[in-house]
């Protein structure tokens, strides 16, 4: 039992080593998921060698925290065990500008030969010595140096939007200030210009038609007028049989159909005008 579980994992029985205290919150937080999902998916040192074209030597630093993983056997590991890879390489990011110096340059060099010109082209930078002061502008070599403008750009852009943001937040409120008062003193104009209601009382005065609304007036009223001239008109059409619509002192399309009915029946000019002719054919 002891030697088969031996040989599953690569000649030896699976330990985990405590990470460095030295290490990056963020980097920790990269190693032990990778460590999470070699162990979920029991895959051994020479497995992952096999598989992802880093030595086993390499995995051995990765894993123990020695040294930072590239973004390629991160995307490897990833791939392997079909974890997502967006989370990892997004702490991979993060840790890569955080990682130390010294920790960054002891073993980050991959095992792969698939992968060794692309690494050897971001290692073989020289590491800069401080001589002096420090001087403003980029003064990290490597890999690191390449990632700082995308994170600067990165930054300025949500730094923009969130302005644009705070802009366009100010603008809507100081209108919803300058419109409320205006909204709030519109309200009484808006009731005092609602249509008055009308009620016909029909009756005969001095021999006449007369609904009681208009004071007998004979008010010459065409399509699109308002007001009590056209509520009378409107009620002496209804005591005719011809129906106006509403009794709303509105003269539109039902009460123009109803003048011109009443003019046909009358054989008045059929013009749907009612003028003096058409409230005295009315008013009878």
């Amino acid at each position: 039992m002891l030697f088969t579980l031996m040989t599953a994992f690569g000649g030896h029985m699976p330990r985990r080593e405590a990470l460095p205290a030295e290490i990056d919150p963020c980097a920790r937080e990269l190693v032990e998921q990778l460590r999470r999902l070699k162990d979920r998916d029991e895959l051994t040192m020479r497995h992952l060698a096999a598989k992802t074209g880093y030595s086993a030597k390499s995995w051995e630093r990765y894993l123990g925290g020695a040294s930072l993983p590239p973004r390629e056997a991160v995307e490897a590991l990833a791939r392997l065990t079909g974890a997502d890879p967006v989370p990892l390489l997004a702490l991979h990011e993060v840790a890569a500008d955080t990682w130390d110096g010294r920790r960054g340059g002891a073993g980050s060099v991959p095992q792969a030969p698939m992968q060794a010109q692309a690494q050897a082209q971001a290692q073989t930078q020289p590491q800069a010595v401080p001589l002096g002061p420090p001087v403003a502008g980029p003064s990290v070599a490597g890999p690191v140096s390449g990632r700082l403008p995308h994170l600067a750009l990165t930054v300025g852009v949500l730094a923009l939007a969130v302005a644009v943001l705070a802009t366009l937040l100010l603008v809507l409120r100081l209108e919803d200030e300058h419109i409320s008062p205006a909204a709030v003193a519109a309200t009484p104009s808006v009731t005092e210009t609602s249509p008055p209601s009308y009620t016909c009382r029909v009756s005969r005065v001095d021999g006449r038609w007369s609904a009681g609304v208009n004071g007998g007036r004979d008010t010459e009223i065409v399509y699109g007028a308002t007001g009590a001239d056209v509520a009378e008109a409107q009620c002496l059409l209804r005591r005719t049989g011809i129906s106006p619509g509403g009794i709303d002192g509105m003269f539109g399309p039902l009460t123009l159909r109803a003048v011109k009915t009443f003019q046909r029946r009358e054989g008045l000019v059929v013009d749907g005008m009612l003028g003096p002719r058409s409230w005295k054919a009315l008013r009878g």
